[in-house]
């Protein structure tokens, strides 16, 4: 299946699944399964980033109740924080909160302080995390597999090891996709060389 075909299948499953609200699990599943590329995480810290997203998701609710709506992403053990919180108070208790679990190396807290954020809202945001993945999956300079997308409020952030150069096409790529808002990179950056060294080498022609 070529890219563009790919692309196309995506965007038009995230855009069914709106319907019923299960954009992230359409376009995941589709991107993972199709993109033949390799988690640049060790085995360890994908299932650590799993846990630590499972035990956020048991901690934060009991915290803020219905004064918010806070989202923790995981990424090679760091943990972005997006969402929208009721004071500063709160944004330092769940930054606190999720320090504390265990594996958790850094913690990036772009919370709001404001109301929770509507159906509609949330609704939106999924749809441009699927067009952003879908545009990502198009480009073939980069790895999409390499690349988390997160949107709040129309703002993406993009996470993921990547080197500078992925890092910076990928967030242009991200800034031309309709809904945008701002683009905000909260990468791990590895050298050329280190990139290199994850790809498998090229099978050499044989003699014969």
């Amino acid at each position: 299946m070529t890219r563009s075909v790919l692309a196309k299948t995506v965007l038009g499953l995230a855009l069914a699944a709106s319907l019923s609200g299960c954009f992230e699990m359409v376009v995941g599943s589709a991107v993972v399964g199709a993109v033949a590329t390799a988690d640049r995480r060790t085995f360890g810290a994908q299932t650590e980033d799993k846990a630590i997203a499972v035990k956020a998701d048991l901690k934060l609710p009991k915290l803020i109740g219905e004064d918010g709506h806070v989202n923790a992403n995981s990424y090679n053990r760091k943990v972005l924080l997006t969402g929208e919180v009721k004071d500063a108070a709160m944004k330092a208790a769940v930054e606190r909160e999720v320090r504390a679990i265990e594996g958790v190396q850094s913690v990036v807290n772009e919370l709001e302080i404001a109301g929770p954020s509507s159906y509609t809202s949330r609704s939106s945001d999924a749809l441009i995390t699927s067009k952003v993945k879908v545009s990502l999956v198009d480009m073939k300079t980069i790895s999409a597999n390499s690349f988390k997308v997160v949107t709040e409020r129309g703002v993406v952030y993009l996470m993921g090891r990547v080197t500078e150069r992925e890092g910076q096409i990928g967030a242009d790529v991200a800034r031309g996709v309709s809904g945008v808002q701002k683009v905000v990179k909260v990468f791990e950056y590895m050298t050329e060389d280190e990139l290199k060294a994850l790809q498998p080498a090229a099978v050499q022609p044989q003699n014969g």
